[in-house]
């Protein structure tokens, strides 16, 4: 668990703020949302990557961070099974094991192939104005 405080700039009203917890609230593993809109501040906590939510953020908004760590209420992990001399990966967020392709790999299949022009089968005594070499 993160918790991300990010400065927004252009936070003034609440039209402005729904865009803000519309575009937080689209990530997958946000926990809770907070805005202090006299501060212009905005406080993200969960299993989140803070440069992604900033980068989506910066769409609309020019967004800071201030700061990013553990939520206040996690206490740091200590593993036992280090101790006994197991090795094991260390667990960081790693966005590639919870989504293996990028968002963009899956898309829509490509439409159908237009249908061949055929040309007019008409001959030359049914169009007058048709071009004759003889």
């Amino acid at each position: 668990m993160q918790k991300a405080v990010l400065k927004l700039v252009g936070l003034h009203d609440e039209k402005a703020k729904k865009k803000a917890m519309k575009i937080v609230s689209g990530f997958a593993g946000v926990d809770s949302i907070d805005i202090n809109m006299k501060e212009s501040k905005l406080t993200v906590t969960g299993a989140i990557d803070a440069v992604e939510l900033v980068g989506k953020l910066r769409k609309v908004f020019s967004t800071e961070i201030l700061s990013v760590g553990p939520a206040k209420g996690e206490a740091p992990k200590k593993d036992d099974s280090k101790k006994e001399g197991q090795d094991k990966k260390d667990d960081k967020y790693d966005p590639a094991s919870r989504y293996p392709f990028p968002h963009w790999y899956i898309q829509a299949p490509p439409p159908p192939p237009l249908p061949y022009f055929y040309g007019r089968n008409i001959s030359v005594e049914e169009d007058p104005n048709g071009c004759v070499i003889c």
